[in-house]
This record gives structure tokens, sequence and C-alpha cells, in this order.
């Protein structure tokens, strides 16, 4: 590879790097201001209750289909695992910990990330697009108050509740399975379920879920506020905003399983 290769592709990563360190500063700014405007009056509550509603309504069905079908898939595949070391009386039990700990909560909001990331980067883009905003501004409303602050803090309350109502979906899924492969009871299956999960399996997944929420809208809402000018901007604010905060919950999700790693430790 000639000198002038390794330069192009040095200052290309060099640019990359820059563009991504902005924007991440950009992005904490923005965060320090939903917090500074969310406790200032007048709070919008009604708008707020509208967002839970249609956030939560919206993407119940696909969040309990994906449910349902991760119980069914989880337990179809580690049930013959199970039937050779003979240990598939301990089904219930894992299935349980690993939907109720891990994947209930991050398959979730993975999907919230798809659904409602993208459907609040591509309504504010349009927005600013076709200069709401910035008549909002010039009538005197606040809107960010109005459409961030009202949107972050519905998906932050929302998620929690969709990711218990997905968690509860997916181990009925399990138990459908389990009763139609093992003859297995409703009671028998959810009492084995409940004995093997303890508080220090529900409150950090909860924790964490409104961890999760929040990304979902604070990122959402900044790539659609800030979004450039034509429909082309409107689009890559939707699909930016998915990538991006797909990336953040990973990382949400590491440091909460790192910090109660240590508290297990402790």
């Amino acid at each position: 590879m000639s000198s002038s290769c390794i330069m192009l592709v040095l200052t290309n990563i060099k640019t990359q790097l820059k563009s991504f360190l902005l924007e991440i500063g950009e992005l904490s700014y923005f965060t320090s201001r939903f917090f500074k405007e969310a406790f200032k009056r007048p709070f919008e509550i009604k708008e707020l209750l509208r967002q839970c509603y249609l956030m939560g309504n919206r993407s119940l069905l696909l969040v309990g289909v994906t449910g349902f079908i991760i119980g069914l898939v989880l337990t179809l595949q580690t049930r013959p695992t199970l039937i050779e070391f003979g240990a598939v009386s301990w089904m219930p039990s894992m299935v349980g910990i690993s939907i109720v700990r891990e994947i209930g909560p991050i398959i979730t909001a993975l999907v919230c990330a798809g659904k409602i990331g993208s459907g609040i980067g591509a309504e504010l883009g349009s927005m600013r697009v076709t200069e709401q905003i910035d008549a909002m501004e010039v009538s005197g409303t606040n809107p960010f108050k109005y459409l961030v602050v009202t949107r972050v803090l519905a998906t932050t309350l929302m998620l929690p509740l969709l990711v218990i109502i997905g968690d509860a979906i997916a181990l009925y899924g399990s138990f459908l399975v389990e009763n139609l492969k093992g003859n297995v009871s409703f009671t028998l299956f959810f009492n084995q379920v409940f004995n093997s999960l303890e508080f220090g399996d529900i409150i950090p997944a909860t924790i964490k879920s409104f961890f999760f929420g929040f990304a979902i809208g604070i990122v959402g809402c900044f790539k659609g506020y800030y979004c450039k000018k034509g429909t082309a901007g409107v689009g890559k604010a939707a699909n930016t905003a998915v990538v991006f905060t797909s990336l953040l919950l990973f990382i949400i999700d590491f440091i909460a399983v790192f910090v109660t790693d240590i508290f297990y430790d402790l």
C-alpha cells in the first residue's frame, strides 16, 4: 500500500473520530438541557400521557410477539441439551432467570429502539425540515419542553412496563413448549420459575430498563431535533437514531452487568 493511501485512510479515520467526539459532546449538552427543562414549569402532563399511550400501545403487539417467539425458541433450543445431561427439570428455572435477567430487557429495548427510536427521529426530523419547530419558537412556545422532554420521559416510563409484559409473554411461550413436550402443568412451571428468581435478579433488570428507555428517547429526540435540511436528512436521522441507540444499549447493559457482578461479589 502506497504512502498516499495510508495517509488517506488515516485522515478518514481522524475525520470520523472527530465527528464522533463532537456528536458525543452535543448529545451530552442535549442531555443536560433535558434535565434542566424537565423540572421547570409548566409541566406538559397532557402531552406526556398522550406520548405514553402512543408509545406503549403501538409497541405492545410487537413486543408481545417477539417475547412469545423468544420463549418458544429458547426452550426448543435448550431442551435437547438439558435432556442429554438429565437436567430437563431445571428448564423452568433456567428460562426464567435467563429471560428476566438479560434476554427480556435487552431484546425488548432493541425492538423499541427500532420502533420508537426511529419513529421519534423521523417525526421530529420532519418537523424540523418543515420548520414547525421554528414556528413554535417564534410563537413563544418552548418546543424543547413540549417535544423532547415529554417523549424522553414517556420512553423512560413505558419501557419497564413493556419489559415486564414481554417477560411474562416469553415465559408463557416457554410454558407452552414444556406443556406439549414434557406435560408440565402451568402451576408447576411457574412455581419453579418464581422459586428460582430473587430480588437480585428482578431489581437490577428493572433499573436498567429505565436507563434503556431514557437512552432510546434521548437519542431519538437528539437525532430528530437537530436533523439536517431535506427529506434525506429525515431518513438519516431515523436510521442513525436506531444504530446509535442500539450501540448505546449494549454499552449500558455491559455497565449494568458489570456493576451488578461487583455487588454479587461483595
